[in-house]
């Protein structure tokens, strides 16, 4: 196995721990624009600046990214940190990337809470929430004509849209159980003679056939995610009289969301969305969409979407203890796995798995996309006047995204000014 110094570059000497911390908070301080722009930054910085890796090396790292669960651009990040420092380098790589972010979202979920319902709030986010909403349609558009390339691809992904909105299957289990399908759809077998691959490749691979909508729908009481109780009020700040109540759950399921959520990026909204606000309550709806808004808002994974939950529901511990417990699993994957992680990538059985995920990815995006536009859309007020405005910059927003290519942080803004200007 080769340590970090014999895999980099020849021509370049290992990276000092305090270089590498300093270029990653800085990254982390002006990564606007989602996975694709932070990846685009870091090859700038490590491949054509600094010449940490080779072009080849750094597409090695984004590769093996692409078959874990997890925000990609971090755990990249963290593939350079140890591929340059070590186990140390990557820990402080990951640690100073999602620091700045982390401290904004923070800040930005109290001021939230603390000023929720002024109208200078509820303007603000009136204009924001529909370009978020867009943002999300205009990731699952590119993201359709990206993976739905056959017809079994578009059934996993429909299938998965039916199963999380009429069957309120668990969100935890949905990529698992897409992975399965995927294995049995396109494993190694599919080119046997057996069969050509297809449903029947599927329907005959052993314990399969319970995946079948049926099999689905017999276990669906099994699966289904529990009852909200009434959302949860605002902790204090520091969170301390919550956080022994609620610490063990926030981690519990943060860990698990940080190990099954395929895709990165926006494809962590769904499973938020169903299990925060609809299974364990923790957040209105409204409150979910703007939290989202929050993580958009700010530089960094997206994933720190999970820190104004955190502390929605145990304050500034909450949020730590949801952030460690999301990103965990990727420091996991990129510090103790990914000596193996070009191995399995080749691994036919990985690449059906995969195959059964990326469309189930879209499938949940696109099922959560339903209540968030009506959240964006369908104001408390009832105005109709108001609804159309809304309507009017999630289209105006999703033509920037789609047709002009506009990032979204400069969308975001917009939309937060008109909302300003018409008022709470």
């Amino acid at each position: 196995m080769a340590t970090p110094e014999q895999g980099a570059n020849s021509h370049s000497s290992t990276a000092p721990l305090g270089e590498l911390g300093r270029l990653f908070l800085k990254l982390g301080c002006i990564g606007f624009g989602g996975p694709p722009a932070h990846m685009a930054l870091m090859s700038e910085a490590v491949v054509e600046q600094r010449q940490w890796l080779s072009a080849a090396e750094f597409a090695e790292g984004m590769a093996i990214c692409e078959i874990l669960p997890g925000p990609a651009s971090t755990q990249l990040g963290i593939y350079i940190g140890y591929r340059r420092g070590g186990v140390l380098g990557g820990l402080l790589a990951g640690l100073c990337f999602i620091a700045p972010a982390f401290v904004l979202v923070v800040a930005l979920s109290w001021a939230y809470f603390r000023f929720q319902g002024l109208p200078l709030t509820t303007g603000l986010m009136f204009g924001v929430k529909p370009v978020v909403v867009a943002a999300i349609a205009a990731f699952c558009w590119k993201l359709a004509h990206k993976t739905l390339k056959e017809p079994s691809h578009w059934a996993i992904a429909i299938a998965v849209v039916w199963a999380v909105l009429g069957l309120k299957l668990n969100m935890l289990l949905v990529f698992p159980l897409a992975g399965a399908v995927g294995m049995g759809l396109y494993g190694p077998w599919r080119s046997r003679g057996t069969g050509s691959g297809g449903l029947s490749g599927l329907l005959a691979w052993p314990a399969l056939g319970e995946l079948t909508p049926g099999g689905i729908l017999a276990i669906a009481p099994l699966l289904a995610v529990a009852t909200a109780a009434d959302p949860l009020a605002v902790a204090s700040f520091l969170g301390l009289e919550r956080i022994g109540e609620y610490g063990v759950e926030l981690v519990w399921f943060f860990l698990r969301a940080g190990s099954l959520v395929f895709g990165g990026g926006l494809t962590i909204v769904p499973l938020l969305e169903f299990e925060v606000v609809q299974g364990y309550g923790w957040l209105t709806q409204a409150e979910f969409l703007d939290g989202v808004a929050i993580g958009q808002l700010t530089p960094g994974p997206v994933l720190l979407t999970v820190a104004f939950v955190g502390y929605k529901v145990a304050g500034l511990l909450g949020a730590i203890a949801a952030t460690v417990a999301a990103f965990l699993p990727s420091f996991g994957f990129i510090l103790l796995a990914s000596p193996l992680l070009v191995t399995l990538r080749s691994r036919p059985l990985v690449r059906a798995f995969l195959q059964g995920v990326t469309p189930a990815a879209l499938g949940a995006v696109a099922a959560a996309s339903v209540s968030l536009v009506s959240s964006a859309l369908v104001l408390e007020t009832g105005d109709p006047g108001r609804s159309l405005l809304a309507a009017g910059i999630l289209v105006a927003a999703a033509i920037s995204l789609v047709r002009y290519r506009r990032p979204l942080w400069q969308l975001l803004p917009i939309g937060g000014a008109i909302g300003l200007l018409v008022g709470g």
